[in-house]
């Protein structure tokens, strides 16, 4: 915990200063995992001001304060998977405004960045994150709250709500959901090199 329960007592009796106190502790490690979770830098100060504000209007619901960090992480992942939601229909219908012409220069267009902004992050890094974009949002984010936030199974419990036996269930088949986009992946170059060799030869 990094607020003791008497500063979070406080908070929840409607303290606006002890509640900043929480918010400004909490603050740094609820928007590095937001940036995890959405992949949209330029976002992730909105959506950490839609988790703080829940956590606002429904700390007096907190039943004991020893609960307090994984209600926290899920007030994020339900903020992230919000945005995310509002992300693809606000996708799904510019898409559906568009000439076919118009949906190939965006895509185009949105591949070059991608491709620019993917050159100044590290290779394991891309690796990584392209694998976690061929699984749905919700392996990606379980993944992500457990091997890079290092969250335990029963943190876990609490955020999710579902007991440990569910949990490893699902653990294993995110892991193995992204085993086999790796082994895809895996292949996909192995064939473009030897396609490449070919041509050479």
């Amino acid at each position: 915990m990094l607020v003791d329960f008497e500063l979070l007592g406080r908070a929840r009796s409607g303290d606006d200063g002890a509640f900043n106190q929480v918010v400004q502790a909490y603050r740094k490690r609820i928007l590095g995992t937001i940036a995890r979770l959405i992949g949209k830098p330029e976002d992730v100060e909105d959506v950490g001001q839609e988790v703080f504000l829940r956590l606002y209007y429904s700390l007096d619901q907190l039943r004991t304060p020893e609960v307090f960090e994984p209600w926290l992480y899920r007030l994020t992942v339900n903020a992230a998977y919000d945005y995310l939601r509002r992300q693809r229909r606000r996708q799904e219908s510019r898409m559906s405004d568009l000439s076919e012409q118009q949906v190939m220069l965006a895509d185009a267009a949105a591949g070059g960045k991608r491709r620019d902004e993917e050159q100044r992050k590290t290779k394991v890094r891309e690796f990584v994150q392209s694998l976690l974009g061929k699984v749905s949002e919700e392996d990606r984010i379980l993944l992500t709250l457990k091997e890079v936030e290092g969250l335990s199974l029963k943190e876990l419990e609490k955020v999710y709500r579902v007991n440990e036996n569910a949990l490893k269930v699902r653990l294993f088949r995110a892991r193995q959901r992204v085993l086999k986009a790796y082994e895809a992946e895996t292949n996909k170059a192995g064939a473009a090199i030897a396609d490449k060799s070919g041509r050479e030869v």
